[in-house]
This record gives C-alpha cells, sequence and structure tokens, in this order.
C-alpha cells in the first residue's frame, strides 16, 4: 500500500466524530488523524470506560477508515508555556484548567499528554502528534535583552517537564511527534537542533514535519527533512502563502487568519509557497512510509471544498516512485 492519506480532524472538531468519519470515507481518505478534542477522540473516557475504545473503533471500520497517529496539541501547548493565561483557558478541558493557577495547569496538561501514551497504546496507535509549549517563546523578540542564561533555562525546564512524559511513552511503545511550530520550544531549524540535544535525542521524542510554518520563515524544508531524517515521526500537509507587499509584516500584525493585510497566510494546498512536489522525492529519498495527514486551515476556502481538493493534490504527490535521482531533485533548487 502506498503511504496512507489521513484527514486530521482538529479543524473539524467542531462536528460529531461519526460525520467527520462519513465525510472523509465518501472523499477517499485512507484513514483520520484524530484529535483529543471535541467528541473525536477523549482521552479520560478512554482509560475510564472499557467500551470507549471498541465503539471508536467500530466507527473507524463502519467507514473503512484507518487510525495511525492522535493529537495532542491544544493540551501539550499548557505543558511548558509561560505565561498561562485565558488563551489556554479558551482551548482545554475545564478539568485540565481547573482553578486556573499556572503551575497546576502546567502539571495536569503533563499527566494528560502521559495518559494520551496510554490511550494511543491501547487503540493500536503508536505515534501522537502535538505541541510542547515554550517558557521562552515571549523572549523571541529579543527585547529587553535576554540573557542567555535565560534560554538555558527554558531548555532545561523543556527536559524537566518532558522527560518524565517522554519515559511514559517509551513504557509503552509510542512516539511522540513535535510540530516544529511558532510558540513552541522548537520552532525553526537551531531551536530544533537545541530541543533535540536538551533531552539528549532519546528516540521517543521525534518530529512532525509540516511545512507550512516554514516558508514564511525563510526556512528550507527539503534540507530539513534530510538533516533530521531519523527524526521525521509523521508528516502533516499544510500549504502557507507568502504576501510580503511592503506593508504586510511576516509577524502578522495581530491580525486575524484570512486577514489581506497579513504578511503571510494559510492557503488550499497547491496554490501556496511550499515546494511539495521537492519535499515529497526528498520523503522518498529519507525512506518515510508513515502516513500523510491533510490539515485544512484556508479560511478562504469552504472546507467541504478544499479537502476533498487538496486530497487529489496529495494523492498525485504521493505517486512520485522512488528513484535514484530523488535525491538530486529534491535539492535541485538549493544547497
Amino acid at each position: 500500500m502506498p503511504r496512507p492519506i489521513t484527514l486530521f480532524t482538529g479543524q473539524w472538531a467542531d462536528m460529531p466524530f461519526e460525520e467527520v468519519c462519513r465525510l472523509a470515507a465518501k472523499w477517499g481518505y485512507d484513514g483520520l488523524e484524530i484529535a483529543c478534542w471535541g467528541d473525536h477522540f477523549e482521552v479520560d473516557k478512554a482509560l475510564a470506560d472499557d467500551d470507549y475504545i471498541p465503539r471508536r473503533r467500530a466507527l473507524l471500520e463502519k467507514y473503512h477508515l484507518r487510525c495511525w497517529t492522535l493529537s495532542c496539541h491544544l493540551t501539550g501547548q499548557a505543558v511548558c508555556d509561560h505565561p498561562i493565561d485565558e488563551r489556554h483557558r479558551g482551548i482545554l478541558p475545564a478539568r485540565i484548567w481547573g482553578d486556573g493557577e499556572p503551575e497546576g495547569v502546567r502539571q495536569r496538561a503533563a499527566q494528560e499528554i502521559k495518559d494520551t501514551a496510554r490511550a494511543a497504546a491501547a487503540f493500536g496507535v503508536d505515534t501522537v502528534v502535538g505541541f510542547t509549549g515554550s517558557s521562552i517563546w515571549h523572549t523571541v523578540a529579543m527585547f529587553p535583552p535576554v540573557p542567555p542564561e535565560m534560554i538555558e533555562r527554558g531548555y532545561a525546564d523543556f527536559a524537566e517537564r518532558w522527560n518524565p512524559i517522554l519515559d511514559v511513552f517509551d513504557e509503552v511503545g509510542v512516539r511522540f511527534a513535535h510540530e516544529v511550530h511558532p510558540s513552541e520550544i522548537a520552532y525553526d531549524y537551531w531551536s530544533t537542533v537545541r530541543t533535540l540535544e536538551a533531552i539528549g535525542h532519546r528516540e521517543a521524542f521525534g518530529l512532525n514535519f509540516d511545512p507550512s510554518h516554514f516558508v514564511w520563515q525563510d526556512l528550507d524544508p527539503v534540507g530539513f527533512l534530510w538533516d533530521f531524517k531519523d527524526r521525521i515521526y509523521h508528516v502533516d500537509c499544510k500549504e502557507s502563502v507568502k504576501r510580503f507587499n511592503g506593508r504586510n509584516g511576516r509577524l502578522g500584525s495581530h491580525l486575524p487568519w484570512g486577514d489581506p493585510r497579513r504578511g503571510w497566510d494559510f492557503v488550499s494546498t497547491g496554490h501556496g509557497d511550499v515546494p511539495w512536489e521537492a519535499c515529497f522525492r526528498m520523503l522518498n529519498s529519507i525512506g518515510y512510509d508513515g502516513p500523510i495527514s491533510v490539515e485544512w486551515e484556508d479560511a478562504g476556502m469552504d472546507r467541504l471544498v478544499g479537502a476533498p481538493d487538496a486530497l487529489k493534490f496529495i494523492r498525485a504527490l504521493t505517486a512520485i516512485e522512488p528513484s535514484a535521482q530523488s535525491f538530486d531533485a529534491a535539492f535541485s533548487s538549493g544547497d
């Protein structure tokens, strides 16, 4: 079987899980990357109710779908974040938010990620995708001046909080795939290097490759795949476009998604600046054979139109055969 193509359900969590299953099957997806929010996959119920996981499996089987990956992006964000504030209250279950006391939120979020690993193992899934949060993201502008020791404490904080989580991932045979993304401990090339160093390159921690956040930072997603080839545990496909015109800023100007004054935005897959063919040739070269997950975030297109359109685009890319020329072709536009 060629690489399976899945639909990430995070942007569909307002819909009942069965309806998302029905739509994904109708469009021709092979399976789902299931979000641990909405009613899609509830970690607490998966561990407390013996019938919960069989019922989820039955729904997937009813629509001839499979699941290779769970997503814990929202809860993972709260593990390391500083500050913890109303933004987190808006994305966390009430049982994790509790009274909102920051350290309590972080500790409950960490326990939830451990439980997510346990639930994933029980569900027969070996990869959990998510965010880590970061205690030093708020320093990214480097003013007021940031002492180097403060940055070091940020990576130490990440290691202190995530190593016990990764111990549980190791115990149950599940891997965590961190999405390299602004607001995380690893958000670009060199912060990814430092993040892996902070935890001693332990195998339980890898990467979810999503090139949409690379192009507007002027990073090379193809070279990233090669350099971190042993850490690519999952792939999300999301498209972004740069709109730098002398007014629109790279940092988005606090404007909402879809606003034409933003310097970059998410668009329909295949209509932006991600070098998709080169990325897929490099995925061939590094031997990645896991799922390709479509993450739909184009604010300017109806998702009921965009999601099946994205599937057709990605399906064509997965047809690119591995060859001796894949490596050279992937690097044809760069060093």
